[in-house]
Parts: C-alpha cells; sequence; structure tokens
C-alpha cells in the first residue's frame, strides 16, 4: 500500500519563512510595514512616487510630465531625453562599481567569464560602433537570436546606446518563428552565433537564419558570433563574424539621447495561438520600472 501525501493542493501555502535579522536590517524593504507604506504611496501618489524613482537615473533632457494618461494609452516621463545603455554603465563608472563584476557567466560546458563595468563598457561601445559601420542607426529594428552567452547582453546594450530597437528571439525557436518576428518588426540586421549548448548537445544556429534571411528582404546584415566552433554557411557582403567586425572597433561611443517614448525593444508572444502579437517596451517607463522591481525583489 502506497502512502498519499496529505496535501490538499500544492498552489496553497501558509508557511512564513522570516528572513534573518541581520539581512532584514541591512535590505532596501525591512519589512512588511515599511514595504506596504512604499506600495500605498506608488497608489495614492504615482506621479509624485515615479518622479522620485526616475531621479535616480541620468537625463540628458529632464522630462517635463512623470505620465500622461488618456486610456488606454500612458506616456512615461513626458518630454525627457535619456539612454538606458549609458544608466547601465557610463553612469557607475565615476564610482567604485567601475572594477566590480556587472556580468558573471557560466557557459553549460563549463567555461566562465567575469565581466566588470568598465569592460562590459567598452565592449558595448566597440559594438555599437560597429553596428553604425554595419549601417544600424537610430530607429532600425535588429533581431537578436543567440545562446545564453555574455554577447547577448552586449547585443541589447549597443542597440540601445546608438537608439536601435532589438528583439529578442529564443534560440530554440524554428526558421519559421524566427522568420515571422524579422518580418513583422522589419529587422533591418540580426546578431546569432555559429551555434550554442543546450542539455548536453551543440544546437546550429547560423543554418536557422539562413533559412529564415532569405525570406526577410529588410535583413542586410548578419552578425555571427563563433561559441562552438562548427562550420557555417557563409553570404560574402552580408555576414560578419561579431569578433573581425569588434576588433576593429573604436571603444568609445557616446549614447545617443532618445525620447523617453522610443521604442527600447519589442518582445513576441509564443504564436501558439495565432500570429505571434509584438509587446512593445519604450526606453524610460521600462527602464525605471526594471529598475525598481530588482532593487526591491532582489534587493
Amino acid at each position: 500500500m502506497t502512502h498519499q501525501p496529505d496535501i490538499e493542493s500544492i498552489l496553497k501555502e501558509g508557511r512564513v519563512f522570516p528572513p534573518p535579522a541581520e539581512f532584514a536590517e541591512k535590505a532596501h524593504l525591512k519589512s512588511m510595514d515599511e514595504y506596504r507604506r512604499l506600495y500605498d504611496r506608488s497608489i495614492d501618489d504615482p506621479e509624485g512616487f515615479f518622479g522620485e524613482v526616475a531621479g535616480a537615473f541620468h537625463w540628458f533632457e529632464p522630462f517635463q510630465e512623470v505620465l500622461e494618461w488618456e486610456v488606454p494609452h500612458a506616456k512615461w516621463f513626458v518630454g525627457g531625453k535619456t539612454n538606458i545603455a549609458y544608466n547601465c554603465l557610463d553612469r557607475h563608472l565615476v564610482t567604485g562599481r567601475r572594477n566590480k563584476a556587472a556580468i558573471l557567466w557560466e557557459g553549460e560546458p563549463g567555461d566562465v567569464r567575469t565581466i566588470t563595468y568598465d569592460q562590459l563598457h567598452a565592449e558595448v561601445s566597440r559594438f555599437a560602433n560597429a553596428l553604425k559601420g554595419l549601417g544600424v542607426e537610430a530607429g532600425d529594428r535588429v533581431a537578436i537570436y543567440m545562446p545564453m552567452v555574455p554577447e547577448l547582453a552586449i547585443a541589447c546594450l549597443a542597440c540601445a546606446r546608438i537608439g536601435a530597437a532589438h528583439s529578442v528571439v529564443f534560440g530554440g525557436f524554428s526558421a519559421d518563428a524566427l522568420r515571422d518576428r524579422i518580418l513583422d518588426a522589419e529587422a533591418k540586421a540580426v546578431i546569432t552565433a555559429d551555434g550554442g549548448y543546450r542539455k548536453g548537445a551543440v544546437l546550429p544556429l547560423k543554418p536557422q537564419v539562413d533559412e529564415a534571411v532569405a525570406e526577410c528582404p529588410s535583413v542586410e546584415k548578419v552578425v555571427v558570433v563563433r561559441r562552438t566552433g562548427q562550420d557555417v554557411e557563409w553570404e560574402d557582403g552580408r555576414d560578419h563574424w561579431y569578433h573581425d567586425v569588434v576588433a576593429a572597433a573604436d571603444r568609445v561611443c557616446e549614447a545617443t539621447p532618445v525620447d523617453s517614448e522610443q521604442l527600447l525593444f519589442t518582445l513576441y508572444t509564443s504564436g501558439t495561438t495565432g500570429k505571434p502579437k509584438g509587446i512593445v517596451h519604450t526606453t524610460a517607463g521600462y527602464m525605471v520600472g526594471t529598475y525598481l522591481t530588482t532593487k526591491y525583489v532582489f534587493d
């Protein structure tokens, strides 16, 4: 006779795990009461609350209005100009964080990389210049179809640095799925890798891109990170190795001031119930919301 566990629903959890007092004392939020006061203010006075939070960032031009709300459309930090890559990197270079780790990464085969804020700033700047050298401009869209490597974050930040919008497509999606998302975004360039590692297998990525891009007339350039070392087909003039374009690029690239409501990235739904729909995230609202979430959820 097998024992049946005494569980009515695994979705109901009544246990409470209090944090150690020493941890709570050093946390951004030290108690539930403090959290509730913060939350209540964000509901009662959202403009005052989020206006204060936004003050932590660098603005090339200050915003004139925190929120313009005409149902169902919201515009955040109206009139302001900023750059999320600048706020992720440049503002930390004048502090003690400059030489601290920005990315700690371990690949599936066990390779490890530590990238400081200073090093990441240089890498992002180089790739931003490389993208500009390939013809990518502010307002263009770039599709990113990559394995989980630091160059993925570098690519996102490089696009943002020059005011180009990006669209990250899951590296496990098919060529057809990638094609549909490139077409919808009218992407000018695709950033990918020769392949990637997943659950012990080596997955080809460049062949999927080749198949997808064959039906995407908007794509002019494909940048390829060498990750697995596998052989790939190559189209001269269109395809470029990541390490080659970065090596030839300057490490100084001033961040482009963009409007607070400029498109930062588009994230597509899975498409399991119909045509994938692009969810649009604009620059300043995403920047402030993500900062606040990371600060309080992850302390």
